[in-house]
């Protein structure tokens, strides 16, 4: 009787998988090689990896929780979070034998996480059902606007990102998406010797939202980044500025691209300027709104109707 008879998968399969995978996914390699049905190769996994598995109508039934593991991580592991009632965090992989992602993933959460597999198509199927669903009365607002979109801005969304078959190109456009998703007006893509760190700045506050790991992935995402703002990818020894515009949740977004050497390779600085998102900020930020009490607020309207001279405001 082989591996296969009951239901687990070779060693062998495993190893050779391993080496032809190269710059792909393990688990990708492995299914191609393997030639069986999705929901057959999912069972085997859990059979080889002593799993619970989850099918694809228990997957879109569940509410995805981003309490933790955020949703550009999410994407751009091929995972997903169940949380239930009275239950642990319920971890649901496409690659059961990622070690690093769950020991990566393990961090975000204060309690045990148990751990589920399930085919990364359910799992991109399951994240795709909560994007659509959040970004339903954004697109709505997209289309009765009636701009006009350039056609050579990308636009991200999760059914754009999963379709794209680069690793490197999902990579970056999830990290947008997932920046954009958190009202972060920055993003420090930083190189260090064995991969590199993803920071958002959300209200002033710089914080580490994900890491990858390898120099040539971390390598491939600046020269992609510089591919998106017309930047020179062989210049590596001098800054270089450039302009990247996407398309997200029916508007245009400009990113303002810093790039520049660094002691392990180069980092990357985009500046996001969401020109509705202000629009929308300042027409909210009235005089009234901002608590003034009734006597100073009536000082204040006195100054301000004078023809000439200036209010200096001060102070922490």
């Amino acid at each position: 009787m082989t591996a296969r008879d009951v239901g687990l998968i070779a060693v062998d399969d495993l190893k050779a998988a391993r080496v032809a995978a190269g710059g792909r996914r393990l688990i990708e390699v492995l299914e191609e090689r393997l030639g069986l049905p999705a929901a057959v190769f999912v069972a085997h996994l859990g059979a080889t990896a002593d799993l619970p598995v989850i099918g694809a109508a228990e997957l879109l039934d569940s509410e995805p929780s981003f309490e933790g593991l955020n949703f550009g991580e999410a994407l751009r592991n091929e995972c997903v979070v169940l949380r239930r009632p009275g239950e642990a965090p319920l971890l649901v992989v496409a690659d059961p034998f990622d070690g690093a992602l769950r020991d990566r993933v393990g961090r975000f959460f204060l309690e045990p996480v148990r751990l589920a597999i399930a085919h990364r198509a359910d799992i991109l199927a399951c994240l795709h059902r909560y994007e659509e669903g959040s970004r339903a009365f954004d697109s709505m607002a997209g289309a009765t606007t009636g701009a006009a979109r350039d056609a050579n801005v990308e636009e991200l969304s999760l059914k754009s990102i999963s379709d794209d078959t680069s690793t490197v190109v999902r990579l970056v456009n999830s990290t947008l998406h997932d920046a954009l998703k958190a009202g972060a007006s920055d993003i420090h893509l930083e190189s260090s010797g064995d991969g590199m760190t993803i920071r958002h700045r959300v209200d002033g506050v710089l914080t580490s939202v994900g890491s990858m790991s390898g120099g040539e992935l971390a390598e491939q995402t600046i020269s992609r980044i510089k591919v998106m703002a017309e930047l020179d990818i062989a210049e590596r020894r001098v800054p270089q500025d450039g302009r990247i515009r996407v398309g997200y949740q029916g508007r245009e977004i400009d990113l303002r691209v810093s790039v520049m050497p660094s002691i392990h390779g180069e980092d990357a600085v985009l500046r996001i300027l969401d020109r509705r998102a202000v629009s929308d900020e300042l027409s909210a930020l009235t005089l009234d709104s901002l608590g003034f009490d009734a006597p100073t607020m009536e000082v204040l309207r006195e100054l301000a109707s004078e023809p000439y001279g200036m209010l200096l405001v001060t102070g922490p």
